[in-house]
């Protein structure tokens, strides 16, 4: 009889998990984030805002076949090997908009930097392949792991539905400062891309 090894990191929420859903963050409020500047400052009432709880993506601004990375700087986050697309293909459907992320020129990777340190993040992801989103504290070491188990295009065989949330909490706090998505030797599309403190 042989031994069994199992992998194991912080318990999180996994999509499997029907109890886990988007309103369990405990978001008490929301920034929609725009690339665009001059959107940003009428979008936004610093009166009336302290600290952002959640701040999610508003990806639309975005030009067709852009190189995304310090587009959203100034709401606290660097990507590294994205672009931003308007699929063609219909296997790869977007959320809501027109507009999602990609990773791209490497294949099937993306990563994000926080200049903050977060607490969750999320995005709706549809993915050729299993799809591994990783979180990292400030060393590079790995916080926490979760999956997307396998494919879930559009109009395919798959079980999973197109667009299922991906999701990942720190358990510990604020202690966030990376995240990865990876699709080895796959495709995949990130919509609503939200980050919380």
């Amino acid at each position: 009889m042989g031994k069994q090894a199992t992998l194991q990191s912080n318990k999180l929420p996994t999509i499997e998990d029907a109890k886990f859903a988007l309103d369990k963050f405990n978001i008490q409020s929301e920034i929609k984030a725009s690339a665009w500047q001059g959107q940003v400052e009428s979008a936004i009432d610093p009166a009336g805002v302290t600290v952002p709880t959640c701040i999610c993506l508003d990806l639309e601004d975005l030009k067709y076949f852009e190189a995304v990375e310090r587009q959203y700087e100034r709401w606290g986050v660097i990507f590294h090997n994205s672009l931003a697309i308007q699929p063609s293909n219909p296997a790869f459907p977007t959320y809501s908009g027109l507009t999602v992320l990609m990773g791209a020129p490497k294949s099937g990777f993306l990563e994000a930097t926080f200049l903050r340190p977060v607490n969750s993040v999320s995005a709706f992801v549809t993915s050729s392949q299993r799809l591994v989103l990783s979180a990292y504290d400030r060393d590079r070491q790995l916080l926490a792991q979760t999956a997307l188990p396998g494919s879930n295009l559009a109009n395919s065989d798959s079980i999973i539905s197109p667009n299922t949330l991906l999701s990942i909490l720190s358990i510990t706090g604020n202690n966030i400062y990376s995240i990865t998505f990876c699709a080895f030797d796959g495709q995949f599309t990130l919509d609503r891309f939200r980050f919380c403190f």
